[in-house]
């Protein structure tokens, strides 16, 4: 996630709402007519959520903080990344008088579980030991305390078995994770978790032009793709004195694809896990060149809209509709997820332009055939500063109109499609 420098120029004609390029091209507010997302609980596995944020005020319940080092609890932001993703996902546009800024499914409370600030660490070591226990404790935790989607907007560079297990657990309990696939672009097609753990969701990042950025991690574990770039949202005031920031990165995306997820549940109630994703993935924005999937938006750009509007058949109940398991009811740790073509395809119709930059940081060392990667580095999904979004605008002028969201009727041969294309 990018955070806005003071220093850089505003925008000082555009309100906040109108700035959300991305709630326009998804057509929330036609969306918003049917669902919200109220009833939906998105775990958001993070650096904690600001609950004073006036667009995240009485969206935030109590949940766990796993970060006794750092002040305050799972409430306190640290950082300020966390209550961006909150933002993202559930913002409801409170601050002055609903003129702040909104997320895709504002109806949808968040159970903030905060893990430790990487800057408290003593070594790579200590991250290597701690990390992957923390973060399988999260998700345990948010599948303990009722929550239908967990959002880790997060990356590890290595999997452990107590992660396995944890998300094996989470989808047993009946529960969706969507996770950030990284920021590395092309860069070794490196893997980075949970997401390329089997049973999660990995999400990669699109533009305006609705193509892969160009630093969005490449490789096997990307199964959808979202917008992110230029992301307007609330945010901890770590990172803004505004309350508000302007981002970038497959954190972001995975944001919206969480909030994507709770607007069909909060729909469907009475769907499990394995429908809301089938229907995720049956009407989503595949790629242009005839694929299935590819290894830089995976199957798609997700496409809620269509999801709510032709919803078609969620197939059965109890088989996981991506291939991460050799047999889709028992859960096993297999090898990593199949790939397909290797490109940077758009998904669907393209509009508008725009590129971020990125940044990571970690230690490398030399393991398995003397491959040199970053042995235990865990990120949040950001990048490179762009230009600062306003503080709350006192009145919105009218939207900017936007080339629609891709329309098309939803694709049958996706990857939950099922018996008969339904």
């Amino acid at each position: 996630m990018v955070l806005v420098g003071a220093g850089s120029a505003p925008a000082h004609a555009e309100s906040t709402r109108s700035q959300q390029w991305y709630l326009d091209r998804m057509h929330a507010e036609e969306m918003w007519k049917v669902s919200t997302g109220k009833g939906i609980t998105v775990a958001v596995v993070d650096t904690g959520v600001d609950a004073t944020n006036p667009d995240l005020v009485g969206r935030v319940v109590p949940g766990k903080d796993l970060a006794p080092r750092s002040p305050g609890d799972e409430r306190t932001d640290y950082d300020g990344h966390g209550t961006g993703m909150a933002g993202l996902i559930a913002g409801t546009g409170a601050y002055g008088g609903g003129r702040g800024a909104f997320g895709l499914a504002p109806g949808a409370e968040i159970l903030p579980i905060r893990i430790p600030d990487i800057a408290n660490a003593n070594s790579m070591g200590e991250l290597a030991t701690k990390d992957n226990p923390v973060f399988a404790r999260a998700i345990r935790y948010a599948a303990d305390h009722q929550a239908q989607v967990i959002n880790v907007s997060q990356e590890l560079m290595r999997g452990s078995p107590e992660l396995t297990a944890a998300v094996k657990y989470a989808l047993g309990k009946g529960a969706l994770i969507f996770a950030s696939v990284g920021e590395g672009g092309d860069s070794g097609r490196e893997l980075n978790y949970p997401a390329a753990t089997p049973g999660v969701v990995g999400v990669g990042a699109v533009n305006r032009d609705i193509f892969a950025t160009a630093t969005s991690q490449k490789g096997a574990q990307v199964d959808l793709s979202a917008p992110g770039v230029d992301m307007v949202h609330a945010c901890g005031t770590k990172a803004s004195k505004t309350g508000l920031c302007k981002t970038a990165g497959t954190g972001d995306a995975t944001a919206l694809a969480s909030a994507s997820a709770a607007l069909i549940w909060s729909q469907h109630p009475s769907w499990t896990n394995n429908q809301v994703l089938r229907v995720l993935l049956n009407t989503i924005g595949g790629p242009t060149d005839g694929a299935k999937r590819n290894d830089a938006i995976g199957y798609g750009v997700v496409r809620p809209r269509i999801a709510l509007q032709k919803p078609g058949n969620p197939g059965p109940a109890g088989k996981y509709p991506l291939p991460d398991f050799p047999v889709p009811e028992v859960i096993t740790y297999p090898s990593p997820k199949a790939s397909g073509a290797d490109a940077q395809t758009a998904a669907a119709e393209q509009s508008g332009s725009d590129v971020p930059l990125w940044i990571g940081i970690g230690a490398a060392v030399l393991i398995g055939a003397g491959i040199a990667v970053p042995l235990a580095r865990r990120r949040k999904s950001r990048g490179a500063q762009q230009p600062p979004s306003p503080a709350y605008a006192p009145s919105p002028p009218p939207h900017p109109t936007y080339a629609p969201w891709p329309a098309s009727d939803p694709n049958p041969s996706g990857p939950g499609a099922p018996p008969g294309g339904q």
